[in-house]
């Protein structure tokens, strides 16, 4: 939820850009203002055969209110009569001389059918400009002809839903030299592609272009240089193009350039230049691969008034040049690595509306009351920081009487302690509040629930105590979500009165996580409208028949509460939720049937950790929409069903820790999306191969552990991996966006300890990979055979390896070494022989290293990582000597060596009896991914994985 106040800012900051946009592009083509054409003098009349083509163009399409997608659309052909002059027809321009048309403005005219490739309208060779947005052309593919319009100098096909055109965006647009304004962008997700080769001709061809926007256009592709030649460009928009590589510089120093967006290409890479321009208005970098630090020179920027950075990879301190730029309205540095202190410079800023900091390292005692000098503000987000908040006078705060108009107020993790701050009952136009994840204690403030504009409040993860009542909470009419959930002591309390249910009745979202529950909370049955039900962490053990009949639900997470019993087949009347989650109860019986197939909404099945038996779901309906499939610790059976291969959009399969029964199901390679398997402790068997050839093109965590398989590994197999790969061009794993928003919904924890299933030693290993980033092999356990294949090198990507406990022969490759990303490497328990490969020495991030008991032999390397490894890493292998060991490399050895075997075995016990803890730091989109690995890769990684999506 905690994504909604920036959400809602960047919203009509784009309702704003796009009127100031669209007015700008009205002003530069006026002749297609209708009230203008309507009352200009012509010299000639319409042309007869362009009037016929405009006509036969009418005919193709049918008019339907729904094609357009602006509330305020009519139909313009309409007025497309045969007997009247054309020039005055609505949307028609002509040239007030030779009387051609020069001008098509049908935007919003509720035009509906498919582009004839060969239409008539591509036979007005003089148009000038032609703008068919928000229409319906029914995915029609953009006409190749349009290249044939020479003279055009405006073009408009974007759209503001899936109604438009899609496919490739026609090579021979790049023909259209005068073009002075392209604009192809949709608000949904790419329904066309533009290739590499045609974006580079347009920016060479067309060289006066002002305006570029291809939002939600599929480039897939580095941007050209080109583009910093086009010194007349004013507008570029690129958002969600899916754009890797890294971004031309030169662009930044364009002179006219006004407004950068180049948001939500997450591969996309660059570095902040030296400003020098004043020009610029709207820089939108978020949630690319932007790094480096903010140069002093952007307060020269003082035109700009939207500056958003968030979930970029941005460090050093916040420039406090940033106080120069009079004119912003948003600045949102969220999700960075910035650190130091807030710059007392910001606090100047007069027309600042949204400030969004949240998810940094800054940190500082800073007074409540440097916020308030920001009169206009609106926003104001500082959560998951390093900062201690405080009122330099409490009673002072209270009797402000010129507090900023705040409707988003976000102070989760903030350091706020003692008693609630009981000012913010005085921001009174407050819609939004985010307290979770601070020290708060006590009661919650009646007062609170005078706040009438609240829609939203999230007190989760405090030390508040106390009973909430359902009184309290009717007085606030507007509330549609409410999360008190999780590390607070709060007992919940319903009441009989009828009428509070009704006041309470627009309620959305729901979240009594760790309330004290022990039954399901009976007023919910009234809720109408409510789409989100979180009530983890109870003790809630049966669920009301009722329940089933919330079609509304689109997430319902009852997760580590005491529910019994079966799961009612009455769930699949659910068919609106995204997400499900039971996990953690005493479930048992069969999972229902019909949970493959029930909805193609559903993206989120987590029944994992409860006692259900029998077979899996064996049905899945093509075009399902799952994401993620967990079915792990229970006692399921049989072999994995192949209608799995209908979930092309699976990114996360577990059926870990249950008893099936079946050999590699190398049909999952299939699953175009599929990042994570996890097979560990079934009966899977018979080798790791696949018939043919085998591509699991984005897998990056692979867990095989604890089964029966055997032969050799596969090089074809190890191949396969190619996300692995750093030669990949799409970076690190990427889940979709649904995992994140869904892990804000119901999870803020910002520390997990997850115990392994061995006992003994206890070790913290703190991986410096974020989740995102973590890249796993484990086949530990299993009877693998042969030959570790060379190719293991390539994977150079891989931050986990685990091939302990197996039969593999021969020597240890040493292109090993060239896994520089390596944190964890265990090959113990095996069969292997020869020296320890000089090579291994390059793995400076190696953290863990196990080569015990093999039939190793030489001297073990000193050099970096290997001079920290102590003996149990080496121990079991007779030829081997080093520091680390009793057996040193040098003839004087003066301490004795064991000789009994049985002393070995002894001493290596501690081996088994590893117990493995391990540490996951972080929150939201910046998880810090610590893993630790004894004899087998923990299948908790998969729990944690889980948790958090």
């Amino acid at each position: 939820m905690r994504f909604l106040c920036s959400f809602a800012f960047s919203i009509q900051f784009l309702l704003l850009f796009s009127s100031l946009f669209s007015t700008t592009l009205l002003t530069n083509c006026l002749p297609l203002n209708h009230s203008t054409t309507t009352h200009h003098h012509h010299y000639h009349e319409c042309h007869e055969h362009e009037s016929y083509a405009l006509l036969r163009f009418k005919e193709s399409f049918v008019i339907r209110k729904s094609a357009s997608y602006n509330p305020f659309s009519y139909p313009k052909t309409l007025s497309w009569i045969p007997s009247t002059d054309c020039c005055n027809w609505d949307g028609i321009q002509c040239h007030e001389l030779t009387g051609h048309v020069i001008g098509v403005d049908l935007a919003s005219s509720q035009l509906y059918g498919s582009m004839d490739p060969n239409s008539t309208l591509f036979s007005l060779v003089h148009l000038q400009s032609l703008n068919l947005s928000d229409n319906h052309f029914n995915h029609s593919q953009i006409p190749a002809k349009i290249g044939e319009l020479s003279h055009l100098r405006h073009l408009n096909l974007s759209h503001g839903n899936e109604n438009t055109f899609s496919g490739e965006v026609p090579p021979q647009l790049s023909h259209l030299s005068n073009l002075l304004s392209l604009d192809l962008s949709s608000y949904t997700n790419q329904p066309l592609y533009l290739k590499s080769s045609t974006l580079t001709s347009i920016t060479q061809n067309s060289t006066r272009l002002q305006h570029i926007l291809l939002d939600f256009v599929s480039i897939s592709s580095s941007l050209p240089h080109s583009l910093t030649n086009l010194t007349s460009l004013q507008t570029l928009s690129f958002y969600n193009c899916e754009l890797y590589g890294e971004f031309p510089i030169g662009i930044f120093h364009l002179p006219n350039l006004t407004v950068l967006d180049l948001g939500s290409n997450q591969y996309l890479r660059g570095i902040m230049p030296e400003f020098l321009s004043r020009k610029l208005v709207v820089i939108n970098l978020a949630s690319t691969s932007f790094y480096g630090t903010l140069p002093t020179s952007i307060g020269n920027l003082t035109s700009l008034s939207l500056f958003n950075i968030e979930s970029c990879s941005f460090n050093g301190t916040i420039p406090s040049s940033l106080g120069n730029l009079t004119q912003l309205v948003g600045l949102k540095l969220t999700q960075n690595s910035f650190y130091g202190e807030i710059p007392s410079s910001l606090f100047e800023l007069k027309n600042l509306e949204d400030l969004s900091l949240s998810g940094n390292f800054i940190e500082g005692k800073v007074a409540l009351e440097m916020f308030w000098k920001l009169k206009m503000l609106n926003v104001l987000e500082l959560s998951n920081n390093k900062l201690s908040l405080f009122s330099k006078e409490e009673s002072a705060v209270n009797n402000q009487t010129t507090l900023p108009p705040i409707h988003c107020l976000g102070l989760s993790s903030c350091n706020l302690t003692g008693e609630f701050p009981t000012w913010i009952t005085n921001l009174t136009s407050l819609s939004h509040l985010y307290l979770s994840g601070n020290y708060l204690q006590g009661e919650i403030p009646s007062s609170l629930f005078m706040l009438e504009n609240l829609t939203l409040l999230d007190l989760s993860h405090n030390w508040l105590e106390g009973q909430v009542e359902l009184d309290m909470l009717s007085k606030l009419k507007k509330l549609t979500n409410l999360n008190l959930g999780g590390g607070n002591k709060l007992t919940f309390l319903e009441e009989k009165n009828t009428w509070n249910i009704i006041i309470l009745s627009q309620i959305q979202y729901l979240d009594l996580s760790s309330c004290n529950l022990v039954h399901f909370p009976n007023f919910v049955q009234h809720l109408q409208q409510m789409t989100d039900l979180h009530l983890q962490d109870n003790n809630i053990r049966t669920i009301p028949d009722w329940l089933w009949s919330k079609t509304t639900l689109q997430s319902l997470v009852i997760s580590n509460n005491s529910l019994m019993g079966e799961i009612s087949p009455s769930i699949c009347n659910l068919h609106s939720l995204v997400l499900l989650d039971l996990t953690s109860n005493n479930l048992v019986g069969m999972i229902p049937s019909c949970l493959g197939s029930f909805s193609r909404s559903l993206q989120f099945l987590r029944l994992g950790r409860n006692k259900l038996s029998g077979n899996i779901p064996q049905t899945y309906v093509k075009g399902n929409s799952l994401q993620l499939i967990d079915f792990g610790s229970n006692r399921l059976h049989g072999p994995l069903p192949r209608q799995l291969i209908n979930c092309r959009m699976l990114e996360i399969l577990d059926v870990s820790f249950n008893h099936f029964n079946d050999s590699f199901p190398f049909w999952l390679q299939s699953l175009p999306q599929l990042k994570v398997i996890s097979l560990r402790n079934n009966k899977f068997h018979g080798p790791i191969m696949c018939p043919s050839t085998c591509s699991f093109l984005k897998l990056h965590i692979i867990d095989l552990s604890h089964n029966d398989f055997s032969g050799n590994l596969s090089s074809e197999v190890i191949k396969s991996f190619r996300s692995m790969t750093l030669s990949s061009p799409s970076d690190p794993v990427q889940f979709t966006d649904d995992f994140y928003h869904f892990q804000q919904s119901y999870v803020d924890i910002s520390l997990f300890l997850f115990p392994m299933f061995n006992k003994g030693v206890i070790m913290d290993y703190l991986g410096r990979q974020y989740l995102h980033q973590m890249v796993a092999i484990d086949l530990s356990c299993n009877k693998i055979s042969g030959e570790i294949p060379d190719i293991m090198g390539s994977l150079n990507r891989l931050v986990v390896l685990n091939l302990s406990n197996n039969m593999f022969t021969g020597t240890i490759p040493s292109s090993l070494g060239k896994i520089s990303n390596l944190e964890v490497l265990d090959l113990s328990f095996n069969s292997l022989s020869g020296n320890i490969p000089q090579q291994l020495t390059e793995l400076t991030f190696l953290d863990f290293f196990n080569v015990s008991f093999n039939n190793l032999s030489g001297p073990i390397p000193e050099d970096r990582q290997f001079s920290t490894f102590e003996d149990n890493s080496f121990e079991g292998n007779k030829g081997l000597c080093g520091i680390q060991l009793v057996k040193k490399c040098e003839d004087n050895s003066k301490l004795p060596l064991p000789t009994h075997d049985g002393d070995q075995e002894s001493e290596s016990g501690s081996l088994f009896e590893l117990y493995w803890i391990v540490i996951v730091i972080g929150y939201g989109g910046g998880l810090v991914a610590g893993l630790a690995l004894g004899n087998a890769f923990s299948g908790d990684v998969f729990i944690l994985l889980k948790r958090l999506f």
